[in-house]
């Protein structure tokens, strides 16, 4: 009787014991899952997300992201989404500048429906767009000598006009061109002097891939593969060159068993570029059958006009 009274006891124990640990675990799991909801829903909501610091003020993940979706035309976009930095030293820029505009007393005009559609410049830029016309109010000087100087210097250029004929059109030239650089300069001070922290870590997690780009030894394949071969020498950083890319796919594709397409990065291959002396971005160069070069074009070309050039250089029909 008193075994059995005690295994009971133990059997009692022991099933107090098993809800305790389920208890604890429940518990356990609801701990977690209360921080894994905070770490995703609260820290990492882009509105918390801080890119970057200026002058304390910040810079989220979601205002890099509504300013990304404003830029047009989309090919340009997607350069910004695989190099953010460059959109965000544009934030940080315009963020300095309002700072700066704003210890001027400067702010935006209440506007009515009406005026906001004659004038949809955004409140912000507005300021911005005021307190530069004030800080390069007056403009700069242009003397004769600084005139006289850029006609001889594109005398050349000048279509047989005298001096005095295309004088105005030089000085205005000069006085904007000086413009530029005294903004330039302004810019750069301003942004050398602000306190800038960027979160080099949280760029990198929302850039996005670059388009794959061919390999030297894809080009000395294809230079032996007996067909003709165009090489697009560009760079994911050059407009340009990513306007080319749908034609080149295109063409590639219906071609594929009769030419073969390249696009090769110039700053990964600076020694290709140099061995085929590629000054400018995108140069397109045809090789024949054998390996020859037959052909180069500076810029963007047709599809029309590389398929000719294909046909032209050996590519069957």
């Amino acid at each position: 009787m008193d075994n059995t009274v005690e295994e009971q006891s133990a059997e009692s124990k022991g099933g107090g014991m098993k809800r305790k640990t389920i208890i604890f675990i429940a518990a356990a799991i609801v701990v977690l899952a209360g921080v894994f909801l905070f770490y995703f829903f609260y820290l990492e909501n882009p509105s918390r997300q801080v890119l970057a610091r200026v002058n304390d003020e910040k810079i989220t993940v979601d205002l890099f992201n509504k300013e990304l979706a404003k830029v047009e035309p989309p090919l340009i976009r997607d350069m910004f989404r695989e190099e953010p930095n460059n959109l965000l030293e544009r934030l940080v820029v315009k963020t300095i500048l309002l700072q700066e505009a704003k210890k001027q007393g400067l702010s935006a005009p209440v506007k009515t429906y009406k005026d906001a559609a004659k004038n949809p410049v955004p409140p912000e830029e507005s300021i911005i767009i005021e307190f530069i016309g004030k800080k390069f109010s007056s403009p700069p000087e242009v003397t004769r000598e600084e005139v006289e100087g850029f006609y001889k210097m594109y005398k050349d250029r000048m279509e047989g006009k005298p001096l005095k004929e295309v004088a105005p059109a030089i000085e205005q030239y000069i006085r904007e061109a000086k413009q530029q650089e005294a903004l330039r300069q302004f810019l750069e001070e301003l942004r050398k002097n602000a306190k800038v922290e960027i979160s080099q870590e949280r760029l990198q997690k929302i850039s996005a891939k670059p388009p794959e780009m061919d390999t030297e030894n894809d080009l000395k394949q294809a230079l032996t593969s007996g067909k003709p071969v165009l090489v697009d020498f560009g760079a994911n950083s050059c407009l340009p060159c990513r306007q080319m890319r749908p034609v080149l796919k295109e063409v590639g594709t219906e071609y594929s068993e009769k030419a073969k397409i390249l696009v090769i990065d110039v700053y990964k291959y600076q020694n290709l570029a140099r061995e085929y002396k590629v000054l400018m971005l995108p140069t397109l160069v045809f090789f024949d059958s054998k390996g020859k070069e037959a052909f180069r074009h500076v810029g963007i070309l047709e599809k029309e006009k590389i398929v000719a050039k294909f046909k032209e250089i050996g590519m069957g029909s």
